[in-house]
């Protein structure tokens, strides 16, 4: 069977791998901690739900625009506003399936191919993977941990060229939990509007951050007509099986994108946008997103003490998401064997740093979007393990 070369070049989401090797062991009996998944554990807050049954009772079942409709981009331009001072109108709003055709549609757009992409490593994969398969040329910035995970802008500055198109932004970060600050956003949008360069602002999480507010790139000056905001409803409101997801942008680089949701997906379903309104206006949903967010913060200090109770293994506080980034280069163990190895003797799925770029290796991800009793568990189950490894002397 012969098939496109530039599937060779398409990455993925080692989550999801780890998650069915664990439930392959879970199908043998196995009992498996999950913390290697970046999903709330929490119900979607009533209001959406309850939203989305009278969207269908009432028949709202059939196509919509291919941005999304008039109702729904309207709200999420008020909400940009009022949340990240970023004014926008209607038409600069794209409604998506999920928050991954943002990214894709991004790249597609914006960057030719040959053309580069500066991302951040350790990062979201797709990322990378995205920019490969459209034959851009990605360039890493590392993110380190005594810069706290946040980028250097001089590194940052030192990898632009006269191809670079793109630089992809995340913050929060996944899979550190780093948070950027104003002056590494201010840096960043310097060489952005020096260099002519597209920025992409990845704000998934931006409703989970445990010290300070959350400042959108998209805020400072100049910065709007060359922003792209993906965002969408997963994290934030628990709704990662609802599949919404939305971009804020320039209008002209919206109708593009919205020529590209016509031919691709042709629309987001349209129950599912008639819910997310209420998701950002309903008083109540904000309520239940408070709510989850002091959980996770209770969730992270267990976590990050616990880590750091480990010999051999010390950890950051992260700042936002729901993810702890620990270095284990004390160990003695890469990170994917590490993973493996705990996976297999101690029943704890998490993942290997590296899945996140070769500046990960050293580190594994655990996601605390669990239970604190599951937390706690996989903490003692890890300690044991770890003590069976011999330590390597600094």
């Amino acid at each position: 069977m012969r098939l496109a070369d530039r599937l060779a070049r398409l990455g993925t989401e080692t989550a999801f791998e780890v998650l069915a090797r664990a439930r392959a062991l879970e199908a043998k009996g196995r009992d498996i901690i999950h913390l290697q998944i970046g999903e709330p554990d929490f119900e979607t807050p009533a209001p959406i739900t309850e939203a989305a049954i009278a969207a269908l009772r009432a028949g709202s079942t059939h196509y919509t625009p291919s941005p999304g409709t008039m109702a729904l981009r309207t709200a999420i331009a008020e909400f940009v506003g009022r949340d990240r001072g970023v004014k926008a109108n209607p038409t600069q709003v794209v409604v998506t399936p999920g928050g991954k055709p943002i990214l894709y549609f991004s790249v597609l757009a914006c960057v030719n191919e040959g053309e580069e992409v500066i991302y951040p490593n350790p990062g979201y994969p797709i990322y990378k993977s995205v920019a490969d398969f459209f034959g851009a040329k990605t360039v890493p910035v590392p993110l380190r941990e005594e810069n706290d995970f946040c980028l250097d802008p001089a590194e940052l500055r030192a990898a632009v060229t006269p191809k670079t198109r793109l630089i992809v932004l995340n913050s929060p970060h996944n899979p550190t939990g780093s948070v950027l600050r104003r002056e590494d956003l201010e840096a960043v949008a310097e060489i952005a509007r020096e260099r002519d360069i597209w920025v992409l602002s990845d704000e998934i999480y931006s409703h989970l951050i445990y010290e300070g507010k959350h400042i959108s790139i998209a805020s400072l000056p100049g910065m709007a007509d060359r922003t792209i905001i993906a965002d969408g409803y997963s994290k934030t409101f628990a709704m990662t099986g609802w599949r919404l997801g939305f971009g804020v942008m320039p209008e002209e680089l919206a109708a593009h994108m919205g020529r590209l949701m016509t031919n691709t997906a042709s629309c987001a379903a349209s129950f599912t946008q008639d819910a997310a309104i209420p998701a950002l206006n309903d008083p109540r949903t904000w309520e239940a997103v408070a709510a989850m967010r002091e959980e996770f913060h209770r969730r992270r200090d267990a976590l990050v003490k616990g880590l750091n109770e480990i010999e051999g293994v010390s950890c950051l506080t992260p700042r936002g998401a729901f993810y702890a980034f620990p270095n284990i280069k004390k160990l003695g163990m890469g990170s994917q064997e590490l993973a493996d190895y705990l996976l297999s003797e101690a029943g704890v799925a998490i993942l290997s740093g590296a899945s996140f770029g070769s500046f990960g290796e050293g580190y594994i991800r655990f996601s605390y979007a669990n239970s604190m009793e599951n937390i706690e568990r996989g903490l003692r189950l890890m300690r044991e393990a770890v003590s069976r490894i011999p330590i390597r002397s600094s």
